[in-house]
């Protein structure tokens, strides 16, 4: 069949059926798209209104397209999420594994603690032993966690912090000396015996008796505890315990003979003081509670070098 042309007029006229060609070579008519009927103010906006996109792949299915997500928020969430189970899960500390018994060939190489002891001061200090860091440094409590340099100046033992290289001046700046119930150096406490311990309380007696300090200061329970032990063959009770000083039957470096002292009296012993110990390991009582156990012996010793003229008689010297 002929293909048919049609005119202006045909082809002018909208409303009229319109002629196309088919797959097939053959013309027929379609009908004409119906005119859509004027949009509201609304229904024209919805053409800016945002839609999502689809993706259509190569078999023609459509497939949502998938959210893409955001990678920085997620590490900010899940970094502060870490940082709230570390808050509330701190890391758990590594405990100190206690000391054992230590031969003293473990130590032979270091060097023990020369004695800062005179005749007739007016008080000795008592340490358990050197450690390990002191016996090196070749001065008393050299360790810088100890607290024994600060203690004596905030009790009012010194007039200023010394430093540990300054421990053999004690005699002539303040009329003060140190001692060990032991003298071999070692980690800790824990790694000397009950033997050494007792050994150590009888060569204390010795020196005190023959140096006649008047009081004894024993820096650390411990010692007192060992020393009582070693005294009375038992252990101490809580009852038997206390800081400060101690009733006079307790003296130290008393003699069975009569003695007599640097003023020409018998000698009765040296009265004992007990304060805390100064090792920064010792952490039982605050820093505060421990300056008030040590004030009181700081105050007695600074009457007695008043009434002993010492201060006068050591700014003569310096004079």
């Amino acid at each position: 069949m002929p293909r048919t042309r049609l005119g202006k007029s045909a082809s002018s006229n909208k409303d009229a059926p319109q002629l196309v060609s088919s797959d097939d070579g053959l013309s027929e008519f379609s009908e004409p798209p119906a005119t859509p009927p004027p949009a509201s103010f609304k229904g024209r906006l919805t053409k800016f209104h945002y839609t999502e996109t689809q993706k259509t792949p190569h078999n023609g299915a459509l497939t949502p397209e998938k959210p893409q997500l955001s990678t920085k928020r997620t590490h900010t969430t899940v970094t502060s999420t870490l940082e709230k189970v570390a808050e509330a899960s701190p890391r758990p500390k590594k405990k100190r594994k206690p000391s054992t018994y230590a031969d003293p060939a473990k130590y032979a190489h270091l060097s023990p603690l020369v004695d800062i002891l005179e005749p007739n001061l007016i008080c000795v200090f008592v340490g358990t032993n050197p450690g390990v860091q002191t016996a090196v440094a070749g001065h008393a409590y050299a360790h810088p966690s100890n607290l024994f340099w600060k203690l004596l100046h905030s009790s009012g033992l010194t007039d200023r912090r010394l430093k540990p290289e300054e421990d053999r001046r004690l005699p002539a700046l303040y009329c003060m000396g140190n001692t060990n119930i032991v003298d071999r150096p070692s980690k800790d406490a824990a790694e000397l015996s009950k033997e050494e311990m007792a050994a150590g309380t009888a060569n204390l007696e010795a020196k005190f008796l023959r140096y006649k300090p008047e009081a004894v200061c024993i820096v650390g329970k411990g010692i007192w505890e060992s020393i009582w032990r070693y005294r009375y063959g038992k252990n101490m009770g809580k009852k038997d315990f206390q800081y400060g000083w101690q009733d006079e039957k307790h003296n130290m470096g008393k003699s069975k003979d009569k003695e007599l002292d640097a003023d020409g009296n018998v000698w009765n012993g040296s009265r004992v003081f007990v304060t805390t110990s100064t090792s920064g390991l010792a952490a039982n009582l605050k820093p505060a509670e421990k300056e008030a156990i040590w004030k009181p012996f700081g105050e007695w010793v600074q009457k007695r070098r008043v009434e002993r003229g010492f201060l006068q008689e050591m700014e003569a010297q310096e004079s």
